[in-house]
């Protein structure tokens, strides 16, 4: 044999020697990552708080790399703690209510949807009307879920919370006035007790603004009963402006609702909703 084919030949041993050591590294590897994964998974199911705890390194883990990424924190959840719903999806009649209080009080639409099909539904459960349970919720605090009055009155609804807190703990507590629906929920039911107790709605609205016992409401239940014409006569599909003007028979006194009673008035009637 020539030195050429000599050195042939060891090439040819060298390569299949090496792709013979190749397939051994590999087929050992692939074996060993084999037991690696059954031995993890006989493991993990024989102890859960293994994996457990593995579940919430990664994903601890995983948080931190989004954060790092996004610069914020992120909740994909987050959508179900908003209190919004799209007015298109409601019944036409919510719908240009909504659509109508949206304009007039510049909140968005979205919330306003929610809170309005909230309204119908509560309305139609306690044999309120609605568009009477959103004008004590326009004049009372503009559809701010934050609102508060110098007396303590809170939410949407304008609740005392301090005296009304038993309403509170089935939904967890007196921090519920500040979450839409619920003080919308309480508002409705304290409204309820109001006409009861009264016996008319006018007389319940004296009620719920705390000035069944004095002489004067301030104007509160003219401007609620106007607000309450105007959204009626929007849900009834009729054009109605927002500011009608001062000669209809609708329009409220033009002067602001008083928070506290007058200085010369009864002690029980001194703040609102105080005497439920």
């Amino acid at each position: 044999m020539t030195a050429l084919g000599r050195i042939a030949q060891g090439m040819r041993t060298f390569a299949s020697d090496v792709a013979q050591g190749f397939f051994e590294i590999t087929h050992n590897g692939f074996a060993l990552v084999g037991l690696t994964v059954v031995f993890a998974v006989v493991t993990l199911t024989a102890r859960p708080d293994l994996r457990q705890a593995g579940e919430v390194k990664l994903m601890s883990w995983l948080q931190q790399r989004q954060i790092a990424t996004l610069g914020m924190e992120v909740e994909s959840d987050a959508v179900e703690r908003a209190t919004a719903t799209n007015p298109k999806s409601l019944p036409k009649q919510q719908a240009a209510v909504a659509y109508w209080l949206s304009r007039k009080y510049r909140v968005a639409p979205e919330p306003l949807g929610a809170l309005v099909a909230e309204a119908y539904e509560i309305g139609t459960r306690t044999k309120i009307d609605p568009t009477l349970i959103l004008a004590v919720m326009a004049v009372e605090s503009g559809f701010n879920p934050f609102a508060q009055s110098p007396v303590g009155a809170q939410g949407l609804m304008q609740v005392m919370t301090r005296v009304h807190t038993d309403k509170y703990e089935n939904f967890g507590g007196h921090f519920a006035a500040f979450d839409p629906v619920t003080n919308l929920r309480v508002g409705v039911k304290v409204l309820q007790e109001c006409i009861a107790r009264a016996g008319s709605v006018e007389g319940g609205l004296r009620y719920y603004v705390g000035a069944a016992n004095l002489p004067d409401d301030g104007g509160y239940t003219a401007k609620v009963l106007a607000e309450h014409f105007r959204l009626r006569q929007v849900a009834g599909g009729r054009s109605t402006p927002m500011n009608p003007p001062a000669t209809l028979s609708t329009q409220a006194p033009a002067r602001t609702v008083p928070v506290v009673a007058p200085a010369d008035a009864p002690e029980a009637a001194g703040d609102k909703l105080a005497l439920l």
